[in-house]
């Protein structure tokens, strides 16, 4: 997929396309780009596959790396190798990433080993609720599969597409107390501090990065802040995302 110096992803250049038109998906990103940031301490942010590299209208210093090229990213690197030295940054966020990692244990080695101690890694990713899990399963091109588990050794596939997913990572890794424990046991430097529930109305309505959409832009403020009002264990069983907030220690 890198074969040309100057290639880039279509897919990339249409998911760019329906950000510069939508409105909606704009303002909806720019609530997830301040939540990533408000939970990372002051420093250096490294933003991990960052796509088309939106999160530097929010930050423009943070430094954006994909796996793909694309105008605005810094760094082309894989997210379980990166090119920084011990202790570099304070904060690293990502944004729908980790389902796409192909060996998530092995990312979160990495993204511990680049971050100084009280560092935070802040991502938010699809979530597996009751209601999300039909949805997701049903409507959404890429899989979902609950029986995978993401802390078995895999081989590196260097042909792999970066856009191959399993949606389920997220939650099997983060959802229930054993499996925050067992991440901790597999990386004694990091501890889980949050996991919170989110996206219940505004971005299912929104269409994602999909040609129609259901909100208009000027409806999103308002419905975020309804869905901010909901108890958590209501968007435990509804939410369509979930925000994990892991600290080096």
């Amino acid at each position: 997929m890198m074969g040309s110096a100057n290639y880039l992803d279509q897919r990339q250049v249409i998911h760019r396309a329906h950000w510069e038109k939508k409105k909606a998906i704009r303002l909806l990103y720019r609530d997830f780009h301040r939540q990533l940031l408000e939970n990372c301490p002051e420093g250096r942010v490294l933003d991990i596959g960052g796509g088309t590299a939106h999160l530097k209208q929010s930050r423009p210093d943070v430094v954006s790396t994909d796996i793909l090229k694309f105008p605005g990213i810094d760094v082309v690197a894989d997210a379980h190798r990166l090119p920084f030295r011990d202790g570099f940054f304070a904060g690293v966020v990502m944004l729908d990433v980790m389902h796409h990692l192909e060996r998530p244990i092995e990312f979160l080695n990495e993204a511990s080993r680049i971050l100084q101690v009280g560092g935070r890694v802040v991502m938010i990713e699809p979530a597996m609720t009751a209601l999300a899990r039909r949805f997701y399963h049903h409507c959404h091109e890429e899989p979902v599969d609950m029986n995978a588990d993401p802390f078995a050794p895999v081989a590196m596939n260097p042909d792999r597409d970066p856009f191959d997913a399993n949606q389920a990572i997220p939650t099997l890794l983060f959802a229930t107390a054993p499996a925050r424990g067992r991440v901790e046991r597999t990386i004694p430097s990091l501890r889980v501090r949050s996991v919170d529930w989110q996206s219940l109305f505004a971005y299912p309505m929104s269409g994602g990065f999909q040609k129609w959409s259901l909100i208009p832009g000027a409806a999103v403020g308002a419905m975020l802040a309804f869905e901010r009002k909901v108890p958590q264990f209501i968007r435990r069983h509804l939410a369509f995302r979930m925000i994990v907030v892991l600290e080096r220690v």
